[in-house]
């Protein structure tokens, strides 16, 4: 008697900057042995390779990251070369993918999760992780997210922030640490995901 194939996993966590999607991606991962990939990541990697400035964390808020937004805006090879990039990693299974086009393209490959959270929250904790002032960070997201999602709507056709089709679970984190959020997701990935037919749930 044959034994049924291992079920390949393949998590995608989304939500816009300063949901806290990086670092419950990575937490997941590590939580059930799987590889972490961002397509933010592999972005800055071409955009230092065109000559950017960058830096670890926050780089997308800063001058440098919206200039190459714009750059992008103008020339879509830059993000279907990483989409391209991620829906072979996902090909493979067991990945964790912290992305904003993965929840569309992956189709009904994954289990896939949205991190809400207003943006002055979000602008609170991306100012905390950046040293920057509440007001810099109001105005670098506001800018960074009109022209994401100018480029996925011209891209792909979906809205970003506003549609939420392709996701199983949406969780508030506007008052939820960030521990919270990780026991939330894994519990929803546990029960939904690896147990039992995946509901549309909203936490």
């Amino acid at each position: 008697m044959s034994r049924k194939p291992r079920r390949r996993l393949v998590i995608c966590i989304c939500g816009m900057a300063g949901s806290g999607k990086s670092t419950v991606g990575k937490r997941v991962a590590e939580h059930y042995g799987l590889k972490y990939y961002s397509g933010g990541d592999v972005l800055k990697a071409m955009a230092i390779e065109e000559g950017y400035a960058s830096k670890d964390r926050g780089w997308w808020e800063t001058s440098e990251g919206l200039k190459f937004l714009e750059q992008r805006a103008g020339d879509t090879s830059y993000d279907r070369k990483v989409d391209l990039k991620l829906l072979e990693i996902a090909e493979k299974g067991n990945v964790v993918l912290d992305s904003w086009t993965m929840p569309w393209l992956l189709k009904n490959e994954g289990f896939k999760i949205w991190l809400e959270a207003s943006l002055e929250t979000r602008a609170k904790r991306v100012a905390e992780r950046d040293g920057i002032t509440l007001k810099e960070a109001l105005e670098a997201l506001r800018k960074k997210e009109e022209r994401t999602k100018r480029i996925y709507a011209a891209l792909y056709g979906f809205k970003l922030g506003e549609d939420f089709t392709p996701f199983h679970a949406i969780i508030d984190t506007e008052n939820l640490t960030i521990e919270e959020v990780c026991q939330t997701v894994i519990t929803l990935i546990d029960k939904c995901f690896l147990n039992t037919d995946k509901p549309n749930i909203r936490v």
